[in-house]
């Protein structure tokens, strides 16, 4: 959204290599109630058009994806810093699959629900439930993820019915005009999408006082808890998505070479700026000196670079104050006793390159185990019993995301069954995300509600409940005024439905006989 008076920009630029990508005009915070009242009057007539109809709009989107695909993977990497494989592959073509999903099935979700099993009072009515939208939805995002994670949320607001205000993340800025583009490839209602451009530290407050009937949040703890504060005092619904401190629990018989692979992937990919990815890694004894030694062998070979080689598995991180960030974590870690176990080299080509690095004798004491690092970092600690390792995994305020790697299908789903997460993997971590039928999000301080899937879709709607009778008669019986017989019967019927045999036999006497 860009307005005639607008002076001030936002200049983006490429975080491995300080190169200027462009800017993107600053909103002021009369523009975002502006924009909300537009959406809302469009939004309107959007809320009529069938789920069919909308499914268009996404199909366009799609074509405009599918053909642009190895483009926008270097735009994205670019904005980002993230390897371009690794945005084609956890963004592009995540995208490009979620749409499919919402196309074929919101119309099963969202299409009206008949209520069945219903008790005495409701033997001839017939119940419904509709699935109706919010209306204008604000939507603000992270940097991590730049266009996965807000996408899939347009995705299904829009599908939904609702329309859509979004704020990307400052540090990403290019990536969220890429979002125009794709939106505007749908050829979707004028105003029924709008994206803003303002501080992070604005942007809820502007939402929510501009009156958004729902606000979808993904990013820190304190953040989120403020918005659901300031959202209470309009009553307004929150979804908010606020991190990880993931574990993963490596059983004496898990296959290991697939446990060590597998954390590499999850603890190093996108340089461990994932909110889903493994932070603190815990092995079985019996099998802990052979996973380090296989770990010692095999990080070292990711090699660090930027985004845009084709030879790089790992890019630069996204913001300085992050790598800050990790750093204080890895100082604190060895202050307190922790040991390198190995680490990637880095290029010498940018400050926003950090190494990955795994770290023994660890424990909880250090921030690195105990808060999200949210970087290519990762500890690794033994344990001695199952009951050991899942106190450790639950050991922590977030738990949006923890694994279990084990061939014993019976250990894993027990293991899994007593992790205090919103989303378990065996054998495998930080994939959830890009399957779109999936429910995404966590507990404890990682969040409140549910995005993705059937889930997701019911998240962007209110339920309203229809009650219908059509009985051809003038009155019911309990309708006032209330005869003592019809009493009486009542409370035949309540000994009938609830009573032991005795009472039961009482209680016909009672519906029979009035008294």
């Amino acid at each position: 959204m860009e307005t005639e008076s607008a002076t001030a920009f936002t200049e983006s630029h490429n975080p491995a290599t300080g190169e200027h990508l462009g800017n993107v005009p600053l909103n002021q915070i009369e523009d975002v109630r502006d924009a909300i009242q537009r959406i809302r009057q469009v939004q309107i007539n959007w809320a009529e058009t069938p789920v069919h109809e909308r499914a268009r709009h996404l199909r366009k989107m799609q074509r405009f994806l599918a053909a642009h695909a190895d483009e926008f993977a270097k735009r994205i990497a670019a904005d980002n810093g993230k390897t371009y494989k690794d945005a084609f592959a956890t963004e592009i073509f995540a995208a490009i699959l979620g749409i499919d999903y919402y196309v074929k099935h919101s119309r099963k979700v969202l299409k009206d629900k008949r209520i069945h099993g219903t008790g005495l009072f409701g033997l001839y009515k017939r119940h419904r439930i509709q699935h109706v939208p919010y209306g204008v939805v604000g939507i603000i995002s992270p940097w991590n993820y730049p266009l996965q994670i807000p996408f899939t949320e347009i995705l299904m607001a829009l599908m939904a019915g609702n329309g859509v205000i979004f704020k990307m993340a400052t540090e990403t800025l290019q990536v969220g005009q890429l979002i125009n583009e794709i939106i505007k490839a749908g050829e979707f209602p004028e105003d029924l999408f709008i994206q803003v451009n303002l501080p992070g530290r604005l942007a809820g407050d502007a939402f929510l006082n501009g009156g958004v009937n729902k606000l979808f949040f993904t990013g820190s703890v304190p953040v989120g808890k403020y918005l659901m504060a300031k959202a209470a005092e309009s009553l307004t619904p929150v979804s908010l998505e606020l991190g990880g401190n993931d574990p993963m629990i490596v059983c004496a018989d898990a296959n290991i070479k697939r446990a060590v692979r597998g954390a590499i992937w999850a603890a190093f990919q996108n340089s461990g700026q994932s909110c889903g990815g493994v932070e603190r890694i815990y092995v079985e004894r019996p099998i802990y000196d052979q996973f380090i030694e296989l770990f010692r062998t095999q990080l070292p070979k990711l090699r660090v670079g930027s985004g845009l080689d084709s030879t790089s598995d790992m890019g630069a991180m996204t913001t300085e104050n992050q790598v800050r960030l990790v750093k204080e974590h890895v100082a604190d870690a060895l202050a307190n006793g922790a040991e390198l176990l190995c680490e990637t080299e880095i290029p010498e080509i940018g400050k926003q390159f950090v190494p990955a690095q795994a770290f023994t004798k660890v424990n909880h004491s250090m921030r690195l185990m105990r808060e999200e690092s949210f970087g290519p970092v990762v500890g690794i600690m033994p344990f001695d019993t199952i009951d050991e390792a899942i106190k450790l995994a639950n050991d922590s305020d977030l738990g949006l995301t923890a694994s279990v790697w084990t061939r014993n299908r019976k250990l894993g789903l027990q293991i899994a069954s007593q992790l205090q997460a919103g989303t378990i993997t065996i054998n495998d971590h930080l994939m959830t995300h890009g399957i779109a039928n999936l429910p995404w999000g966590g507990f404890k301080n990682s969040g409140i509600g549910r995005t993705h899937g059937e889930m997701g879709l019911e998240e962007m709607t209110q339920p309203r409940l229809i009650v219908s009778d059509f009985t051809p008669v003038s009155t019911m019986p309990w309708w006032l005024p209330m005869r003592e017989a019809v009493y009486q019967r009542l409370v035949g019927g309540a000994m009938i439905w609830g009573g032991s045999w005795k009472m039961k036999w009482l209680g016909l006497k009672k519906v029979v006989s009035g008294t």
